[in-house]
């Protein structure tokens, strides 16, 4: 079976049992989102700062303390169902896992955050190459310059994704994923990297770098992995978030979050 040919549940339970790249390509259609879980005293705080930045930190749901799955992924386990988890301790990364059984606590609330991998579906069926898909690589993603609205202890600068467009296609690109608001959007910036504090595209700060086709020009949209950087900006005492690239795959169709 083709891995866009699979269902949720199928790279959900594959996420439970092997080592994943990246779920992009996976069950095509369907909704990606990340994950950020903290423990319940930081939840409001975080919930706040989402709503000031929408762009990076979309969130399609969340799961209160206790809750371990929702209509996104009925029946799953979010402690299990991502291909792979890292754990921050005072804002420190110390381990990735394939399951976060023993590290998760009751008191938990995870944020579940719309993935660019949504609106790559549409990208796709309208003609435009993905560096990261067509090469089997993870999508390159890096730390930028642009500043988020802080909200409680939360702050800190966007992550950003790429991907190198062909010339005469950004214009469609552009207009095909600002009609997916809940899932990034447009892209934030076009071109230059040095201009949003990037200083070298051979070098991602999470995923993994792409070779960049003649003809081509580097496109950064907002990125979901954004909350990991402010968890180190902002050192809470303990969160979980999923590894880059490694999304919690849903039941949901993407075009559920395409707006006309």
């Amino acid at each position: 079976m083709e891995n866009s040919d699979m269902t949720p549940a199928q790279v959900r339970e594959r996420a439970r049992t092997e080592n994943m790249v990246t779920t992009a390509g996976y069950a095509r259609g369907y909704m990606q989102a990340n994950l950020l879980a903290v423990p319940q005293r930081y939840a409001f705080d975080f919930l706040v700062f989402a709503q000031r930045n929408p762009k990076p930190c979309p969130v399609v749901g969340v799961l209160e303390a206790g809750q371990l799955n929702s209509e996104l992924f009925p029946g799953g386990d979010i402690r299990t169902d991502i291909p792979a988890y890292r754990i921050y301790r005072d804002g420190v990364f110390t381990e990735e896992k394939t399951n976060v059984l023993e590290e998760w606590s009751d008191d938990m609330v995870a944020f579940l955050i719309g993935c660019s991998f949504s609106f790559e579906t549409a990208l796709y069926d309208n003609g435009i190459p993905l560096a990261h898909i067509e090469q089997g690589r993870n999508v390159p993603m890096f730390n930028s310059c642009l500043p988020c609205a802080p909200a409680g202890i939360f702050s800190g600068n966007m992550v950003v994704s790429m991907r190198p467009i062909p010339q005469d296609r950004i214009v469609d690109a552009v207009r095909i994923t600002s009609r997916y608001p809940e899932v990034h959007g447009a892209p934030v910036h076009i071109g230059d990297p040095a201009s949003i504090g990037i200083d070298d595209l051979a070098q991602p700060d999470y995923g993994d770098a792409v070779d960049i086709p003649d003809g081509t020009v580097p496109v950064f949209w907002a990125c979901g992995v954004t909350p990991q950087a402010i968890v180190m900006n902002s050192r809470p005492d303990f969160a979980i978030t999923h590894a880059p690239g490694k999304m919690l795959v849903t039941d949901i169709r993407d075009m559920n979050y395409q707006i006309p």
